[in-house]
């Protein structure tokens, strides 16, 4: 996935897709770039989601996945690898998407626990890439493949959110 060429920040600003692409900076991470980019995520959702309705909101992360697959394909052409580690666009578009259907709780604390859990899931499920993610990574070899495997790991952290949130519901 990642090769010897490694990023820097004249790099990073000498195009705005590089910019996109490499998470606004996340992307530079010298360890798991991608955990990098999913926290960076994390970390800004709630700074941008309170600007939008939900349509509103889902409308940003349609733009936000167009502008990622553009930005990523041309930042993994720039680097000579299609989904090179420091891009990390494609965990934080699909990771407020995940969050944005994330269980809220009670308290404060529960969303917390929620999203942690949906960081964790996330993670694993972009790690291990299961069918049609995988199909995407190894077959689809531009930026549209690069947003699309983490679609995937994101709808299936969704997925397993809801199975999980039924369960306990029924179990407290």
């Amino acid at each position: 996935m990642t090769t010897s060429v490694r990023p820097d920040l004249r790099f990073l600003f000498s195009h705005p897709a590089h910019f996109v692409a490499c998470g606004l900076g996340s992307g530079l991470s010298r360890f798991a770039p991608g955990t990098a980019g999913t926290l960076f995520s994390w970390a800004v959702y709630s700074l941008i989601r309170p600007n939008f309705d939900e349509i509103g909101f889902l409308v940003f992360l349609l733009v936000c996945f167009v502008g990622g697959v553009l930005a990523c394909h041309r930042t993994g052409r720039d680097l000579g690898v299609v989904d090179h580690g420091s891009i990390v666009w494609d965990e934080i578009v699909p990771f407020w998407l995940v969050l944005f259907f994330c269980p809220v709780g009670q308290f404060w604390w529960q969303t917390a626990l929620w999203q942690t859990a949906a960081f964790l899931l996330f993670r694993i499920y972009d790690i291990f890439k299961p069918y049609p993610a995988n199909y995407f990574d190894e077959q689809v070899k531009n930026g549209f493949g690069v947003m699309m495997d983490d679609v995937f790991a994101g709808l299936y952290t969704i997925l397993s959110l809801a199975v999980l949130h039924f369960v306990l519901g029924r179990l407290l």
